[in-house]
């Protein structure tokens, strides 16, 4: 099984646990490794056979966007679904990072993996 990946996916995002990070916006960056078998892509040329990141960057995008958060393992296991069900990946890992969250760190972050990864 091979993997594609989208790395430095940044999404502007209602998140956070204090009352005041509910009235901005805050970055968060996503890499997402998904497991796929690239081989009839690989032969045929065709994106119809190939996993296709922007479709799913869009439709990660448009998740996060669509409500506000509280923590960012909600993200990480809600995009993992989306991806799984939506685009029939059997396993995927999902890194959710929060690079406002402590002042003093580069970045903060999960990193989930589900299914046959």
């Amino acid at each position: 099984m091979d993997t594609v990946s989208i790395v430095g996916l940044k999404i502007d995002a209602t998140i956070g646990i204090f009352d005041w990070e509910q009235d901005i916006l805050q970055p968060l960056v996503l890499e997402l490794n998904m497991r796929w078998d690239n081989s009839k892509a690989a032969q045929s040329g065709s994106i119809d056979d190939a996993l296709n990141y922007a479709a799913v960057s869009t439709v990660v995008t448009e998740l996060v966007q669509s409500r506000s958060w509280g923590l960012i393992e909600e993200v990480a296991e809600q995009v993992a679904a989306l991806i799984q069900t939506t685009f029939k990946v059997p396993g995927i890992s999902v890194k959710v990072e929060k690079p406002t969250a402590v002042p003093s760190a580069i970045s903060v972050g999960v990193t989930i993996v589900r299914g046959a990864y």
